[in-house]
């Protein structure tokens, strides 16, 4: 029988003949290679000429078997997958090699092996795709021969050990726990930090609430102080004013004479304690005893001006004294 692989049967051997879109037949004349049968009208020379193969060149799909692997950490996989082939060159698929199906799927596998070698566990399930592109390209450095290229290469299936399935599927979980401890502990720590933060700004907010208070009261303190030392001020200004005036003695007396009577009536009534003078209802005396202490007090005052006086007086009398003169 002819070999042919991915096409349809071989066509009966006649004068006029129609090739269909996307196949190539390879002529023989006389045992040796004619030529390529076009899509088409065709016409070749009975007995002379006959039709070898049929090559397809549609996209061919091919079915890797499952095939155990090891990796690089000594893990024992069983892994299938799906080969995308095309047929450029249909004289070479043809003559270049024998079966190009079990070719190339010998050639998978072997490359399939030793890429796998070359990865750990772990990384044969993330880099899956690097996984595919390097059997590609190995794949058509050897099918260059064959005219055939490799389009894709797709693992279907990596099948694990139990136990070691079990292993993996406890190291998960135990990632997920470790990232929810993680995650866990981050929210603590975020909301400790808060709470921090917000019993910091609130101190800082009330010291300096309580400093504007302080500040405030004692700025009112000082100008109460203030307003009242004027106000007394004032009120001696006027005092010594009225004094100086004539009768001032006498309204000075009478002054005096009612806060007597007005804090002797008070005595009784904040205290249950009375201190009581031996002559109680001599006013009169009292009033004149409280104008003898004004009088002594104010008497200094004129000494110390008289004085003052006096001593200008003196120095202004008072000779120069002599100078001392150097031979």
């Amino acid at each position: 029988p002819f070999n042919q692989r991915w096409a349809s049967s071989l066509p009966m051997n006649t004068v006029v003949l129609f090739v269909p879109q996307q196949e190539a037949w390879v002529v023989e004349r006389m045992g040796r290679f004619h030529r390529i049968l076009e899509p088409g009208l065709n016409f070749l020379i009975p007995i002379l000429d006959r039709i070898r193969y049929v090559q397809s060149l549609k996209e061919i799909v091919i079915d890797v078997p499952e095939q155990s692997a090891v990796s690089l950490d000594n893990v024992t996989l069983q892994i299938d997958g799906v080969l995308y082939l095309r047929i450029l060159d249909p004289l070479k698929a043809s003559y270049g090699v024998e079966d190009p199906e079990y070719a190339v799927t010998q050639l998978a596998q072997t490359t399939m092996r030793s890429e796998l070698g070359k990865l750990t566990l772990d990384k044969v399930f993330r880099e899956r795709e690097s996984l595919n592109h390097n059997i590609v390209n190995s794949i058509n450095q050897a099918a260059e021969d064959w005219g055939i290229k490799c389009l894709r290469y797709e693992i279907k299936d990596i099948h694990v050990p139990p136990r070691v399935k079990e292993s993996m599927q406890m190291q998960v979980e135990a990632e997920r726990r470790k990232r929810a401890t993680v995650l866990e502990s981050e929210g603590q720590r975020e909301a400790a930090i808060n709470v921090a933060e917000g019993c910091k700004q609130s101190q800082i907010l009330a010291s300096e609430g309580e400093k504007a208070e302080q500040i405030n009261q004692a700025a009112g303190e000082a100008q109460a102080i203030l307003a009242k030392a004027e106000a007394k001020s004032r009120a001696i200004k006027l005092l010594s004013e009225a004094l100086a005036e004539q009768n001032g003695g006498a309204a000075a007396s009478l002054s005096v004479a009612e806060q007597y009577v007005a804090a002797f009536s008070n005595l009784a009534k904040e205290s249950n304690t009375l201190l009581l003078p031996a002559n109680t209802s001599d006013i009169t005396g009292m009033v004149t005893q409280a104008m003898s202490i004004y009088s002594t007090l104010a008497k200094p005052s004129g000494r110390l001006e008289a004085l003052s006086s006096g001593t200008s007086e003196k120095q202004s009398e008072a000779p120069p004294s002599p100078s001392l003169s150097s031979q």
